[in-house]
Parts: structure tokens; C-alpha cells; sequence
């Protein structure tokens, strides 16, 4: 046979043997893993021995606490060979603490968890009201519990109604009931406040107000609760949720509504306390009277007017004299706008420019006149001094200038001629044409070039 063979054929035979394949063992769980899976893995062990055990998710999401390293529990299950390792293990299929310290146990772990999500938060808690219209009750309809309930809201506010909404308070079916009784109520809306509870008794007879449904089944009621469980020295996980905890069920009753003697008595209290009041405000209203009327204002209300009354003519001779001061300067700033005004006339503007365009014409006359007598001046020196220098001047003294035929050319050198050449000569009167016969040259030679 293979390996995977003799593990099959052990796994068989261990199935087929029905005495151990529903099983209730009890041990101490070790080596508790929780998987990211679900699966919870973790050893059983005693005294004296010890086996593999595993506990699917699709089983361990109904368990009431959640395993720790070192907790007693009861296990039942069925045993099988896992072939791969070759190693038998314990299949859990339910599972429970151990005796009274288990459900402690479990009562401890559900109560941590609702703290920290804030069921037990203060703050979150709903008011009680003071006068409630109707009340329900949520309890066992034979137990004691109910007839002390009734018979102190009937003592104690005999005009209240009374809604009982029957429930199983013990056994596995008592959480649901509850649970159900406490939606029902929410959804009638005929109840301002709602009394939850039982008698004494031991753990296991209240667990199921220890249970995580009805728990939040509180929490999300919007009618406000009363705790009623067990006795004084009674705690259940729904005391902590409920918005008030009351020691006992007769407690529960005493804490939803008032007693009608002593409202009564407060009713009687307050109508004395009103009619003191009453003779008291009066008593000083009619004190305050009598020292107005012995005041002088009172006594010669003509009197009191003297004073106010000078003061008020002095204050409207101060108005009129204001009222004229206003009206003054204000007259003396209409005068100085209109003159500002005037200034910006288009009429007088133009006039005003008319008048610098007047000015500015005679200005400019004076100013070309004396311009031209300038310029005159200054030409007839500039002509005397051309005509002094003018060469018709010279010839009026007896020079004369030589051109040649064409006139084009001034002749100042006799290397300018030529025996026989006509030339032109310029005379202050005239002109003549001359032959040349004869030419001298002077002996220094320096007549070339010059007149």
C-alpha cells in the first residue's frame, strides 16, 4: 500500500465507528489560532494527553464567547485523519465554556466588546419621561415579576395604562422573543416607556438578558428602558444598555412614574408657594406705591417741571442760534460756489478769451512791427556796407573792368591776352569793345595775374 492508501484506509475505518464520530470532550484549549479565513486551529488537552482540533467558520460564527489560550470548554465533534500529515485531528463542530466560569467567561467578553463600541456610552442614553402616557412591559406573564410591576404602577400612578407584551424570559428560545417583543413595541409607538425584565435567579436562568441580540435590540430601541433583571446584586449585559438600571423589578416600576400622593402634596406645596408669592408681590408693589406717593415729584409734579422746562427753552435758543449759524454758512458757501461758478461760465469764458485773443493779436502786431523795423535796420546796413564794397562804386572813382569777347571771364593778367583778341571793357556809364595792339609787361614781372 502507498503512504496516501494506509492514511484513506485509517480515515475509513475511524469514520465508520460512530463512537467516535459524535463526540462531547472536555479540555483546555492551547495553542488557539485564528485564522484570517475563519478556521479556528488549537489544541484540547488534559492532564494526561492532548489532540489537533479545528473548528470550520460555518460553525465557530454561533458561538455566545470567543476562545482564549488557557479556557475550559466543552467540545463535541467527530474524528478524522487529515492524509496529507497522516495525523488524526478533532473536527469541533459546537462548542460552550466549561461549567458556570464559562459562561462568566462569555458574559465578560460580550460585555468588553459592547463597552468598546459604545453601547454603554452615558451620553447616548435616553431621558426618562417624567409623565409618561403608557407603559409596556416586557416580561414572563405567570412570574412574580409582573405582578409586582402592575401593582406598583397601580399604586403609585392609577391612571396610567399598562401594555404587557408577554415573552419567554428562560431558554434557548427567550433571547428571540425578546427581541421580537422590543421591535414590535418600536413599530406600535403606543408605549413612552418600556420596563424589560424578570426575577431572580441563577446565571443560566438570566442569560438570555445576556444575550448579544438583545443587547443591541436595546440600543436601537427609540423608546426609552427600564433594566428590571434579578435582584439587587444582579448584573446583566441589557442593565448596561438599558438607558436606566433598576435594582428589582418593584424598583423598575417606582422609577417610571411618579406617586400620585406626592404629586399631590407637590400640588399642595405649590399653590401655597404661589399664594405666598402672589401676597408677597403684592404686599411690595402696594409698598412701592405708597413710597411713589410720598415722593415730591408726586406731591408737586408742577414743581419738577420748572427746571426742565428752562432747561428746554435754553435748548431751543441754542437750536434757533444753531439753525441760523447753519444757515449762514451755508449761505457763504453758496456765495463762494457761485463765484467758483461764474468762473467756469461759458459766457464770461469766452469773453475771457475774446480778450486774450485781443491782448494776444495787439502783442503779436507790436512784436512783427518792432520785427521788421529790426530786420529793416539791420538790412539797409548790410545794404550800405554791400554798396561800399559794391566795384561800381570803385568805377565811379575811374576804374574799370576787363572781360573777355564772350564777357564770361574777368581778364586780371595779360597772360589772359593775345595781340589782336577783343575784349570788353565795363565802365561806371558803359561798355566798349577794344582791340588788343599792344601788350607791356612790367619789368618785376608781377603784373601776371593781377588788375
Amino acid at each position: 500500500m502507498t503512504i496516501k492508501d494506509l492514511n484513506r484506509y485509517i480515515k475509513a475505518i475511524l469514520e465508520n465507528e460512530d463512537l467516535v464520530q459524535d463526540v462531547w470532550v472536555r479540555g483546555e484549549i492551547s495553542n488557539f489560532t485564528h485564522h484570517s479565513s475563519g478556521h479556528m486551529y488549537f489544541t484540547l488537552k488534559d492532564a494526561d494527553s492532548r489532540i489537533k482540533s479545528i473548528m470550520f467558520a460555518k460553525q465557530n460564527q454561533r458561538l455566545a464567547f470567543m476562545p482564549r489560550e488557557g479556557t475550559m470548554v466543552l467540545a463535541r465533534g467527530s474524528i478524522s485523519v487529515y492524509e496529507r500529515d497522516g495525523q488524526y485531528q478533532f473536527y469541533v463542530t459546537e462548542m460552550q465554556p466549561d461549567g458556570v466560569g464559562g459562561l462568566y467567561l462569555a458574559y465578560e467578553q460580550l460585555k468588553r466588546k459592547l463597552e468598546a463600541e459604545g453601547l454603554f456610552a452615558a451620553e447616548r442614553k435616553k431621558l426618562i419621561p417624567q409623565f409618561p402616557k403608557a407603559i409596556g412591559v416586557i416580561t414572563s406573564p405567570t412570574g412574580a415579576a409582573v405582578r409586582d410591576i402592575i401593582i406598583t404602577l397601580q399604586r403609585r400612578f392609577p391612571t396610567v395604562p399598562i401594555l404587557l407584551y408577554p415573552v419567554l424570559v428562560q431558554g434557548t428560545q427567550s433571547a428571540p422573543s425578546i427581541v421580537k417583543a422590543i421591535q414590535i413595541m418600536n413599530e406600535r409607538c403606543e408605549v413612552d416607556v418600556l420596563i424589560i425584565g424578570r426575577g431572580g435567579g441563577s446565571l443560566e436562568e438570566l442569560w438570555a438578558f445576556n444575550e448579544e441580540s438583545v443587547a443591541r435590540s436595546i440600543y436601537a430601541s427609540m423608546i426609552p428602558i427600564i433594566s428590571a433583571v434579578g435582584h439587587e446584586t444582579d448584573f446583566t449585559i441589557a442593565d448596561f444598555v438599558a438607558d436606566l438600571r433598576a435594582a428589582t423589578p418593584t424598583a423598575a416600576a417606582e422609577l417610571a412614574v411618579p406617586h400620585h400622593l406626592e404629586l399631590r402634596q407637590q400640588l399642595v406645596q405649590y399653590t401655597q408657594r404661589l399664594h405666598r408669592g402672589l401676597f408677597q408681590g403684592l404686599q411690595a408693589k402696594r409698598e412701592r406705591l405708597e413710597r411713589a406717593k410720598r415722593t415730591p415729584f408726586l406731591q408737586s409734579p408742577h414743581k419738577q417741571l420748572i427746571q426742565p422746562t428752562e432747561r428746554l427753552d435754553r435748548l431751543t435758543e441754542q437750536l434757533h442760534f444753531r439753525i441760523k449759524s447753519c444757515f449762514a454758512r451755508a449761505e457763504q458757501m453758496k456765495m463762494k460756489l457761485e463765484q467758483r461758478l461764474s468762473g467756469f461760465n461759458p459766457t464770461e469764458q469766452a469773453i475771457y478769451a475774446k480778450r486774450r485773443a485781443g491782448n494776444a493779436h495787439r502783442q503779436l502786431l507790436q512784436t512783427m512791427q518792432t520785427l521788421l523795423k529790426t530786420q529793416k535796420f539791420r538790412w539797409d546796413s548790410q545794404l550800405r556796407q554791400l554798396d561800399a564794397l559794391s566795384p561800381l562804386k570803385v568805377m565811379q572813382r575811374g576804374y574799370s573792368l576787363v572781360y573777355d569777347e564772350k564777357k564770361q571771364k574777368l581778364i586780371k593778367s595779360i597772360a589772359q591776352v593775345q595781340l589782336g583778341d577783343v575784349v570788353n571793357i565795363a565802365l561806371r556809364d558803359g561798355r566798349i569793345d577794344c582791340h588788343v595792339w599792344a601788350m607791356e609787361e612790367k619789368a618785376d614781372g608781377q603784373g601776371k595775374g593781377n588788375n
